[in-house]
């Protein structure tokens, strides 16, 4: 079904609209023709005082004048000598502006035999005040018709005015099919069945099934919700309305309203077609979220009370299906959720193994690769990855290989891109002086010897001191070996000691701390409140959750801590103590039993800053575990006679 798009409805205006547009124009050009252009192009008489006008009168050199209320125009006498050859030179034409209430001026012409007389009636001038009167109030209410109309057009400079901004593909003509889709056959199964009820509708009508009416595709960023949305458009071959959620709002209460009812008028003339509203928590947030004016006269509730009727006002069957996306599906209000609204929900997760390998395959089509490049690899080393950011890990890649004059692309290129997007950019320039390259050296490698001692903690792959990213004067890459989905407690406890490795190195060595340990020490807390407070792993405190988990699928954040009492927020503390001073112990104790390997490494890295492969794999597999680290790892306690005071005297001895 053919759909009309903006530029086809704005090409199609009423006849009224164009004759009064014409209109308009035709008397705003007359208007500037006749009071600017004509009077600037008319050349006007010289001007001079009243005073010298009675001078030449008096002399006898005025011939005729023109006298009316505002101006006086005259003529003087020709005067043979004023030429070389004695002809009679042109008449001069003067203008001078007459003094008010001169009486005698009509006397003194008379007497000098001066003709003069008043100017002959304009039968035109009634067309001037005509139009001083009616054309700017024209010009005006044409001006703001104008405006109005581009308003309701959408067009690019548009007042919004209640006409939905919904971006429409004609035919399904997104330029996405399922076969650039990749990673997310479990989402992309759950829609197979949406694209064939608007290919073949009426086997679904025979007996007696509904599709859902609307569609929610939740999940982290960069998974890849709004490009399954067009595939699903680009598959079907239906008309596709795409709008964001913020698109609805605006400062005037009902603006957005008027969206939504417009937005779906025009989804059921085009029936059957697919609206996709990204970024649905921009509109649809919960209406009981707290706030003094709740319930009031509200932009954001009076949208999503329209939109929530909108949706109930058209057939399950009717053709028009409502997908939507967002990250946040926890702040939704329960309404917009319910049954008969989005009735289905579908999870698109950060892809497996598997899936990233299905990825790269999608965007390595246009690459040229060289023959050592192996995806599976690759897939490998991206744990955590989105389709969005194996997309820019193909493009790092294919730039590296293009500023270093190579014909295909390396799988040299793809090890040097994963280290840019997971730690940033190399920064040379930035040189380090001997006692910071010797910190940040024993540093990285009492986090690469703590972390090759841990459990679920993989691989690590490289140790450098060459800077990176904002203000990382080195960095140890671990890479996991599979994709985890759980952690246990013994991993945890690993995780923070190796965290703190970098710290207890410089400790061992140096005997004091620098500022480089700060990321890893806010990390470790981190992760020690949460298995506290979020994972229930204390034993003192129990399984009970001290955390409110707000955003499922965003990182970075911050849980609040439920109201608790402060006997509880002290036991809290006292916990996460306890666990981190554990870690640091066992950090040093690993660190002291392998100090002889710390100090042999540390050197080596010193003199060629970048250690990797099979040169750093046989450094580490020299790192002996000391008694305590299996007890410490099962239970999280130390074993009797043991603490880090006796172990600190043990390092200054």
């Amino acid at each position: 079904m053919p759909v009309e798009t903006e530029t086809q409805r704005s090409r199609r205006t009423p006849e009224p609209r164009k004759f009064g547009n014409s209109l308009a124009v035709f008397l705003l050009t007359l208007f500037i023709l006749n009071f600017v252009i004509f009077p600037a192009l008319t050349p006007r008489p010289p001007e001079v005082p009243y005073s010298d006008f009675i001078e030449q009168v008096e002399a006898g050199k005025v011939e005729r004048a023109i006298v009316t209320p505002e101006r006086i125009q005259y003529v003087l006498k020709p005067e043979p000598s004023q030429t070389p050859e004695g002809k009679v030179a042109a008449p001069q034409v003067l203008v001078t502006t007459p003094v008010a209430l001169d009486l005698d001026l009509p006397n003194i012409l008379r007497e000098h035999d001066v003709e003069f007389a008043a100017p002959p009636p304009n039968n035109l001038g009634w067309l001037g005040t005509v139009l001083g009167w009616v054309l700017p109030p024209l010009i005006f209410f044409g001006i703001w018709a104008w405006l109005f109309n581009r308003a309701q057009g959408s067009g690019p400079a548009a007042l919004t005015v209640g006409k939905s901004k919904a971006r429409i593909y004609s035919e399904g003509d997104t330029g996405v099919t399922f076969a650039d889709v990749a990673g997310i056959d479990e989402a992309k199964a759950e829609l197979e069945e949406i694209v064939d009820f608007l290919k073949r509708a009426d086997r679904y009508v025979k007996v007696g099934a509904k599709i859902p009416k609307g569609v929610l595709l939740v999940g982290p960023p960069g998974t890849g919700k709004t490009l399954l949305a067009k595939a699903i458009a680009g598959e079907a071959g239906v008309p596709f309305f795409s709008i964001s959620g913020s698109e609805f709002i605006e400062l005037f209460v009902g603006v957005g309203a008027a969206r939504v009812r417009d937005l779906f008028e025009q989804a059921k003339q085009q029936a059957p077609c697919i609206v996709f509203i990204d970024e649905l928590d921009a509109l649809g947030k919960s209406r009981g979220g707290g706030g003094p004016f709740v319930g009031g006269n509200d932009e954001r509730e009076q949208t999503l009370n329209q939109l929530l009727t909108e949706m109930d006002g058209f057939d399950a069957n009717s053709g028009v299906i409502i997908l939507a996306a967002t990250n946040r599906p926890e702040v939704l209000d329960p309404a917009l959720r319910r049954p008969g609204r989005f009735d289905r929900q579908v999870v698109v997760d950060r892809p497996d193994k598997i899936g990233r390998e299905a990825i790269l395959k999608v965007h390595v089509k246009n690459v040229k690769l060289a023959e050592d490049v192996d995806l599976e690899k690759i897939a490998v080393r991206t744990p955590g990855f989105a389709g969005a950011d194996l997309a820019n890990l193909v493009n790092e890649a294919a730039l590296l290989a293009a500023r270093n004059n190579r014909e295909a692309v390396t799988m040299a290129d793809f090890n040097e891109a994963v280290e840019r997007v997971v730690a940033g950019l190399e920064k040379r320039s930035r040189v380090l002086n001997e006692t910071e390259k010797k910190t940040v050296a024993y540093h990285e490698v009492g986090h690469a010897i703590v972390g090759a001692l841990m459990p679920g903690a993989g691989k690590v792959e490289k140790i450098s001191i060459v800077p990176r990213g904002v203000g990382a004067l080195g960095y140890t890459l671990q890479l996991p070996e599979e994709d985890r989905f759980l952690m246990i407690e013994s991993e945890i406890r690993g995780r923070i000691a190796t965290l703190l490795g970098g710290r207890s190195a410089e400790e061992l060595i140096f005997g004091e701390v620098s500022t480089g340990a700060s990321d890893d020490i806010q990390k470790a807390t981190d992760l020690a409140e949460r298995s506290v407070t979020l994972y229930g792993m204390s034993d003192e405190l129990g399984p009970v959750a001290f955390e409110k988990i707000q955003q499922q699928f965003l990182e970075g954040y911050t849980n609040p801590r439920r109201p608790v009492s402060p006997k509880v927020a002290e036991e809290i503390d006292r916990q996460v103590k306890t666990i981190i001073d554990g870690a640091h112990h066992i950090a040093l104790s690993i660190l002291q039993h392998n100090r002889q390997l710390l100090e042999a490494t540390a050197q080596t890295l010193l003199q060629k800053e970048i250690l990797e492969g099979e040169e750093l794999r046989s450094q580490l597999d020299q790192a002996q575990a000391p008694a305590e680290l299996a007890q410490w790892l099962r239970t999280g306690k130390l074993p009797e006679g043991t603490s880090r005071s006796v172990l600190k005297g043990l390092e200054k001895s």
